[in-house]
């Protein structure tokens, strides 16, 4: 496909179904984007589940 070409109803029918058969077998855990496509997190935010979740054990 050159990028004059537009992609046929087909093609997003197949696109289609391949989302879904992926959202049959693996749910809601696939992304549409990466992390590496997206931007860095604060720091805060990438550290708040470890803080959230951290053992009584671990305080001090």
């Amino acid at each position: 496909m050159t990028k004059s070409d537009k992609p046929k109803p087909a093609d997003d029918d197949a696109a289609l179904k391949r989302r879904r058969r992926l959202a049959e077998v693996f749910g809601d855990v696939l992304p549409e984007t990466t992390s590496d496509e997206r931007g860095a997190a604060p720091a805060e935010e990438r550290d708040a589940w470890y803080v959230e979740n951290r053992p009584p054990h671990h305080e001090g």
